[in-house]
């Protein structure tokens, strides 16, 4: 008996999250860290868990039509769970390309399914092993499928957008996880067949994404980092008021007191400085190098908000042109503060 509850959890648990340290096995930027990833583990966990509270309410207005419930409701109420979490980690800042969208969309997946498959170990003890390698390498892996594809979209299409509001950007995303979830629940194809057919199909969407975020993730980088480190060396070299962006901060000067002037000045130097430390790391993450803690990233972090407070609102807005506050940006700044 505990062979057969042994083999049951293998099956029904270890594939997902086999396939999503693959996921980060192949991120050669290593993007997604251990605090970022079991977050949103944890995060998909309390969807379940939502969830099923929600399902077990809801169900009883359906008259008792758990076809239509499992087509249609209840993949909507699971689906806007899932793609809850990872609206908040777009809202933190948590996410800041293609790569690591889609590894923590499939790890909320993943934690998903594995609360889901814990309550159907304990509703459905009897059920067999055929029905828990459907369990295991269909609908879980179609948890953590869908909900990546919803992150990957969901960034993409923010990536457009000059407000940092996720909700209309997270749309189509959420219509496209739904209308998945809601076929496989349709079972067009036999339970065995639609495993199979779910592992044979998310390796090739998990490579073309990486190809398109790595490529997405190189230009950014190649960029970025030239224009951040020329215009940090104009800075340093005292001809900082030689360059268009110099020009326009000195154009600020008649709207700002010379102390403000001052802070804004520093403030722009320490952000580049702190910008091209993000993308020097992540540099060193592509080739393979061991990235070492610099100590003083804290401190310039730390005079980084005294600047930001001391400099107000007003300041902020005036040199976000300068500061390019892409998400992209803010991820970055995010991540050196780990570090």
């Amino acid at each position: 008996m505990w062979i057969t509850i042994g083999l049951k959890i293998l099956i029904g648990f270890f594939p997902v999250l086999l396939f999503l340290l693959a996921l980060v096995f192949m991120d050669s930027y290593k993007l997604v860290r251990m605090k970022a990833l079991l977050p949103a583990i944890a995060g998909g966990a309390a969807a379940a868990g939502l969830s099923l509270l929600l399902n077990s309410g809801l169900i009883g207005f359906f008259q008792g039509d758990f076809a239509f419930y499992s087509r249609y409701v209840a993949p909507l109420v699971e689906e806007s769970l899932k793609a809850a979490v990872l609206v908040y980690f777009f809202r933190t800042n948590r996410v800041g390309f293609l790569v690591d969208a889609a590894i923590l969309g499939f790890a909320a997946g993943a934690g998903f399914s594995i609360v889901e498959n814990m309550h159907f170990l304990k509703a459905a003890v009897g059920a067999d092993i055929v029905v828990w390698a459907v369990r295991g390498l269909g609908t879980a892996m179609m948890h953590g499928g869908t909900t990546a594809v919803f992150a990957f979209l969901t960034k993409a299409l923010s990536d457009r957008r000059t407000k940092n509001h996720p909700w209309p950007a997270a749309v189509p995303g959420l219509a496209l996880a739904f209308t998945v979830h809601s076929a496989f629940n349709h079972f067009l194809l036999p339970p065995v067949a639609a495993a199979a057919v779910m592992m044979a199909v998310l390796p090739l969407v998990a490579v073309n994404v990486f190809i398109a975020g790595e490529r997405s993730t190189r230009k950014w980088l190649e960029i970025g980092f030239d224009t951040d480190v020329e215009l940090l060396g104009l800075i340093n070299a005292g001809r900082f008021s030689t360059s268009k962006i110099g020009r326009y901060v000195l154009s600020l000067k008649d709207r700002f007191s010379g102390e403000v002037m001052a802070d804004l000045f520093c403030l722009i130097r320490i952000h580049l400085e702190l910008s091209i430390g993000a993308k020097g790391i992540l540099l060193m993450r592509e080739a393979g190098l061991p990235v070492v803690q610099n100590p003083g990233f804290r401190e310039k972090f730390r005079e980084l908000e005294y600047l930001q407070k001391s400099v107000g609102p007003t300041g902020m807005m005036a040199v976000s042109p300068i500061l390019h506050r892409s998400r992209r940006d803010l991820w970055g700044l995010h991540m050196l503060g780990g570090q």
